[in-house]
């Protein structure tokens, strides 16, 4: 548990201070078939970085993605963002119901990401939503395509 919150804090600090003085931050909640934690942080007006901090059957992912953003439809403050990154997890078989993995055995997985989503940020308060779909590509580990990546994000705007 240590290690998780000592690399969640590292993000934190890393995202928070990667940028000169041109910058948005936003850390919240990311639910969908694995839940967890998400800091996305602008490095211009159009790139950002997020990192997600995700956990399931037991274990955990840690993910990072440099994505480009750009307003969708014309519409004040809504934005669409496509990008790619990386992850590393750790989860446990025992609990995978005999759908991604085997019975008694640990796995660690080191895989690629894309991501796509939409996201809208409010004027009357500091909180921003966003609705992705992040397909995953373990290389190692237990390895193979991950098409149920999608997630509602809910952020508090630095």
């Amino acid at each position: 548990m240590r290690k998780i919150i000592l690399t969640f804090t590292l993000v934190i600090f890393f995202t928070a201070f990667a940028s000169a003085q041109d910058y948005n931050t936003g850390v919240g909640l990311r639910l969908g078939f694995s839940n967890g934690l998400t800091v996305k942080h602008f490095l211009s007006q159009r790139s950002a970085v997020e990192g997600m901090l995700s956990t399931r059957w037991h274990g955990f992912e840690l993910t990072g993605l440099y994505e480009v953003h750009d307003n969708a439809f014309d519409v004040s403050r809504l934005n669409w963002y496509f990008g790619g990154g990386a992850h590393i997890g750790f989860w446990n078989g025992d609990y995978t119901y005999k759908h991604w993995g085997d019975e008694a055995h640990n796995y660690t997985v080191i895989g690629v990401d894309g991501i796509l989503g939409i996201e809208y940020n409010f004027s009357e308060f500091p909180i921003n939503i966003s609705l992705d779909w992040k397909p995953a590509f373990n290389l190692t580990g237990y390895s193979g395509f991950w098409g149920d990546g999608g997630a509602l994000s809910i952020r508090y705007i630095f």
